[in-house]
């Protein structure tokens, strides 16, 4: 297949000369190791010092890879992508809360970004994580079988019924409605309720999307079994195909706890995994709806081929690739030019509550090979060209 992604012209052609320096500097900063850990822990301490360090945040790594502070603030960047035909999904960002007040105000922050993608051609997808709307210790007491007491049951019910509504407002809205996938130990609960939100809003077509990370070896297998559960029942899957991003918290929990990792042997155990999955739901697109979360060159190839070889149109509803906003715009900007669907995750909010996202953005992009340094070279290839015109 013509390789397509070596296109630094379409790549980076929303970005001025001045973006593209920042994004070199950023990414050259985090190529190293060292400076990622330093920086994580100086900006940590800043911010709980309350030290003005916002602005310079803002300015560097916060718009680099965040749409802005809230969802209005992110429309320019939405409608800019739009102009080269990559989509938006407005990620509201905040992790890590635990009281019910901040759970009811992402409940209301989810709803607001289903309107806004109602609206709007350029936003097809919502998202939201499953502790976004309720408390980890919860999901992982019920993904062990712990039975819960009745002031947890209630907590959960109002977990139950967040999720509800928000899937209630996506079917209602026709928008179709993306749910992160988290660490194993919590994720068979959150698995077990988005299974009966497909139940119940899938009847007509995938509304709901869970995620499947594909470096649980145990995902193939799980996939198959709710396309049994599906194809019984009568209902569409909707599901985020993604590597993961949990994985040495997993391996490191396995070891303390003496159980298996559910993490693959490999790297390539995973990518097989990964194109297995990929070329199972492309194998039964009648029922099934696939939204590819991937920064891997040869996994997108591969998609691009099994489309073209079972003849599905390359702009087919069902099927969408998606990347983080500020990493491998060479990927997602030679699909959209080449005619696929694209969503690029755009994570907004409060710069302080975002940290968290991008500090794993940061460890992430130092801990996956080769990650930063292709994002580099593509970077220095473009500033080559724009220097030779």
């Amino acid at each position: 297949m013509e390789k397509i992604f070596d296109n630094t012209q379409v790549a980076f052609s929303l970005k001025s000369d001045t973006e593209l320096d920042r994004a070199y500097f950023l990414f050259k900063m985090i190529d190293s190791e060292p400076l990622v850990r330093i920086g994580t822990a100086v900006t940590n301490f800043a911010i709980k010092a309350h030290l003005p360090v916002e602005g310079l945040i803002r300015a560097t790594v916060f718009d680099h890879f965040c749409g802005g502070v809230n969802e209005n603030d992110c429309l320019t960047v939405v409608d800019k992508m739009f102009t080269k035909g990559v989509s938006s999904v407005l990620d509201y960002s905040v992790e890590g809360k635990e009281e019910e007040a901040q759970f009811d105000a992402a409940l209301e922050m989810t709803l607001k970004t289903i309107e806004f993608a109602k609206e709007r051609l350029a936003i097809p997808f919502a998202v939201f994580k499953p502790t976004g709307l309720g408390r980890f210790e919860l999901y992982e007491k019920l993904g062990e079988k712990q039975t819960l007491n009745p002031a947890e049951q209630a907590e959960w019910d109002r977990v139950v019924a967040r999720f509800d509504q928000v899937c209630s407002e996506a079917h209602k809205k026709d928008v179709a409605l993306l749910i992160d996938g988290e660490e194993s130990w919590m994720q068979d609960a959150a698995d077990d309720l988005v299974t009966d939100m497909m139940r119940k809003y899938n009847k007509e077509k995938a509304i709901v999307f869970n995620t499947l990370q594909m470096y649980r070896w145990d995902r193939l297998d799980y996939l198959k079994n709710l396309h049994d559960i599906a194809k019984k029942e009568g209902f569409f899957i909707g599901m985020k195909l993604v590597r993961g991003a949990y994985m040495e918290k997993e391996n490191k929990r396995a070891e303390e706890k003496g159980y298996v990792s559910p993490i693959c042997v490999s790297k390539q155990a995973t990518d097989d995994n990964y194109d297995a999955a990929v070329n199972y739901m492309l194998d039964h697109l009648e029922t099934m709806s696939i939204f590819a979360g991937t920064h891997n060159e040869l996994s997108s190839y591969k998609l691009m081929e099994m489309m073209a070889a079972k003849g599905i149109a390359k702009n087919d509803h069902r099927i969408w690739f998606g990347q983080l906003y500020g990493m491998s715009d060479n990927i997602s900007y030679n699909l959209a030019e080449n005619g696929y669907n694209v969503a690029k995750y755009l994570p907004f909010g409060p710069v302080k509550d975002v940290m968290p996202y991008l500090i794993r953005r940061a460890e992430e992009n130092t801990s996956v090979a080769g990650q930063t340094s292709r994002e580099l070279s593509m970077i220095k290839a473009e500033r080559k060209r724009r220097k030779g015109k």
